[in-house]
């Protein structure tokens, strides 16, 4: 008998488990509260495991075709001059800019693709109650629709709201850093570099190049202040207006484009749970462990849908293969949330001292990897390969339905 799987999120995580499933045997259902599959985000890179496994999957060389295009990270100082620069890394897992740089738009829309003649997506739907009855779970949706499946699993983002139907008991830190991600028009001057400028007040401004003629700008700012990404829009543009009205370099033009620019606005933060299921329930991703800023989710999220797969596949009893899940992606997790608090103010100065001494060691660390290249690109090196996946065995082709 097929086993079914009920999966709320169609970003990367859920999409990435429909299609590690469905090439294991399963019939996926996906739910979404999104009218329509998401395009907008941010850049991402695969790192290290997660390269591995878009590689297990096929979809290695359509990512790399799918590409931002971005050459390396650049240091802005004060005027636009440049204060250092990080060429993007040769592998899968140094350097500021990895070697597979990708929006994740173009990540989600591959693996949509891949998936959409099998798995049934569900938009502008989401799970209103789950009833576990131990052989099978009952999941209510939004519509008042009841779908019965063997397993259900909750891959949304780190603000889940359907997260406490499957463990209650959250505990979110917030990190203090806000980030507007914002798509603005590209302009003659805008090069393949991703161009990171900070001022003495914690704001930093980033521009970034796309693989559509757009440029990805990022507004980012340290606050005391909780609740930010709640606004409204309308707020939130002001905030960012007052917040970034004499940063210098090139706010102006990124605020002048905020009245029509695609923008969501997240407060980072991080997600650790005593557990990550509940007898047939289960969370992937940023529900279950959101890391922080440092550019391990899509990896993470990837790496935790092939696991639990594998997992699945390996044993029959539900409740082993849940607990191995947890086994091997648990050591991951906790290395990608090793952030200290220093680490995040280094990383955002806050007076003009601290902001000199930042360029300063910048400037040596680029010196430095002149030299002796990737010997310092640890220095933006996240801990994408801490995790030793299992040779989990590569399914045979599943014929089409």
């Amino acid at each position: 008998m097929t086993r079914h799987a009920l999966i709320s999120g169609a970003s990367i995580g859920g999409p990435a488990l429909a299609h590690e499933l469905d090439a294991r045997g399963w019939r996926t259902t996906i739910v979404e509260r999104a009218p329509a599959l998401r395009d907008e985000g941010q850049n991402i890179d695969v790192r290290g495991a997660g390269r591995v496994v878009l590689r297990r999957m096929g979809l290695e060389d359509a990512a790399l075709a799918a590409g931002t295009t971005e050459v390396g990270l650049r240091i802005i100082g004060a005027g636009g001059a440049t204060v250092a620069e990080f060429p993007a890394g040769e592998n899968d897992i140094d350097g500021p800019t990895a070697e597979l740089e990708i929006l994740r738009g173009e990540l989600s829309r591959l693996l949509y693709e891949r998936t959409a003649d099998r798995t049934d997506y569900r938009f502008e739907e989401r799970i209103r109650d789950l009833d576990d009855h131990g052989d099978h779970v009952t999941a209510t949706l939004a519509n008042g629709e009841r779908i019965d499946a063997d397993l259900v699993v909750v891959a949304e983002g780190t603000r889940s709201r359907t997260r406490e139907l499957v463990v209650p008991e959250v505990e979110t830190t917030e990190l203090g850093l806000v980030i507007a991600y914002l798509t603005i028009p590209r302009t003659p001057d805008d090069d393949r570099w991703w161009n990171w400028y900070h001022t003495e007040r914690t704001l930093g401004i980033s521009l970034r190049p796309d693989n559509h003629g757009t440029t990805r700008a990022m507004l980012s700012f340290l606050t005391d202040v909780r609740g930010l990404e709640r606004l409204e829009r309308p707020d939130q543009v002001m905030i960012l207006r007052r917040t970034f009205a004499d940063a210098g370099w090139q706010a102006a033009r990124v605020l002048d484009a905020l009245d029509d620019a695609p923008m969501y606005l997240d407060a980072v933060a991080q997600v650790r749970l005593p557990r990550w299921s509940t007898g047939r329930r289960v969370l992937l991703g940023d529900a279950a462990w959101a890391t922080g800023p440092f550019g391990t989710g899509t990896t993470l999220a990837l790496t935790g849908a092939h696991v639990l797969a594998g997992e699945l596949e390996a044993h029959a009893d539900h409740r082993v293969a849940l607990e191995r899940y947890e086994q091997v992606m648990r050591p991951f997790v906790a290395k990608a949330q090793d952030i200290r608090p220093s680490t995040i103010r280094w990383v955002n100065p806050s007076s003009r001292a601290a902001l000199a001494v930042n360029n300063g060691a910048f400037r040596v660390a680029a010196g430095v990897q002149r030299r002796l290249g990737a010997l310092t690109s640890r220095l933006f090196r996240p801990p994408a390969d801490a995790v030793e996946l299992p040779d989990y065995p590569v399914p045979a082709a599943v014929p089409s339905r």
